[in-house]
């Protein structure tokens, strides 16, 4: 099969895209043929060392993606040759041929495409958690959502919206910007401008029930903009180390830090069906939608990695064997 390999960390140019031997699978496990494949920053992170990889190369990035059965192992239940399934947490993805996990295997509804699948699940199992279990967002909560234009930020905009929640985006553009208003945003305002005097006036002075803080350098200003009794969510620090936080501030203030990381919510088969069942409701509904992905064929991983690195995009890039 071909697959997108790496020999050394580096940049995008360490990529290959060559022929290696197939996967074998064990008997808990199905062979996937695959249609669309996710691409992350976690992939970038991997790609140059930051974030630990098993094994000797060549390696594979690669944890998301859908596409179809073609062989199931010998104690595998419940799933056939011919599915659709989709998966966010299984190894060396990008390749023709993927062994996944039974208890990792979610099924696709037919009214759900491969290209939606990919793009949907990890961000969109990181959106849900985040608005049901690290603050579940209610009724006229006023939410501040980091870096709103990009993937999870979208559809967290869109879920709080579904929740009955009124979303405030913070953006580093105006075309970022308009992205984040076209997801469902009520009011966007830019890094570049001064956003925590803007948003303290947005909410007459009161602050936001809860921030949803993935930039990490910018987590003092988020308890700046939190209101007495509020929450702030840290889930990434795509900007850099967040400052050390004085819980005599927490005492002081009443306010809550949490942290989130969605493999500490996809524990179980069972889990990742229920949460990903929603999902594709609320798809089905025309609740939660889907931005256009940008598409490149996993033959052309090396300029998809350095499109993604440019932080150009405002949406899901997916590769295509």
């Amino acid at each position: 099969m071909k697959a997108l390999v790496f020999n050394t960390f580096g940049g995008p140019e360490v990529l290959e895209y060559i022929d290696i031997a197939d996967p074998v699978i064990g008997p808990d496990e199905i062979m996937v043929r695959m249609k669309a494949i996710g691409l992350n920053f976690a992939d970038i992170y991997r790609r140059k060392g930051n974030y630990h990889l098993a094994g000797e190369p060549p390696y594979i990035l690669g944890y998301e993606g859908a596409g179809v059965v073609e062989k199931t192992g010998a104690n595998v239940q419940g799933i056939s040759v011919g599915d659709r399934i989709a998966f966010a947490d299984v190894p060396y993805a990008n390749a023709e041929l993927v062994a996944v996990p039974m208890e990792k295997a979610i099924p696709v509804p037919e009214t759900i495409s491969f290209a939606d699948a990919a793009s949907i699940l990890l961000q969109g199992l990181t959106a849900h958690y985040l608005t049901r279990d690290s603050y579940a967002v209610k009724k006229d909560d006023m939410v501040l959502i980091h870096a709103a234009a990009g993937g999870v930020g979208q559809l967290l905009v869109q879920m709080v919206k579904l929740l009955g929640g009124r979303a405030i985006g913070l953006t580093s553009s105006v075309e970022k910007a308009a992205a984040a208003k076209e997801a469902g945003a009520n009011q966007v305002f830019l890094y570049n401008d001064n956003w925590v005097h803007a948003v303290l006036e947005e909410t007459g002075g009161n602050g936001v029930d809860v921030v949803y803080e993935s930039v990490g350098s910018t987590i003092q200003d988020s308890f700046s903009v939190t209101r007495i009794g509020g929450t702030v969510v840290f889930f990434g620090m795509a900007g850099g180390d967040p400052v050390l936080i004085d819980p005599r501030m927490l005492m002081d203030t009443s306010k809550t830090l949490t942290g989130g990381d969605l493999w500490n919510v996809l524990t179980s088969r069972e889990e990742r069906m229920n949460r990903a069942g929603e999902l594709f409701r609320w798809m089905e509904a025309g609740k939660v939608r889907v931005s256009k992905p940008t598409v490149f064929a996993l033959s052309d991983g090396q300029e998809a990695h350095r499109f993604l690195e440019s932080r150009k995009s405002t949406g899901k890039i997916l590769l295509i064997p």
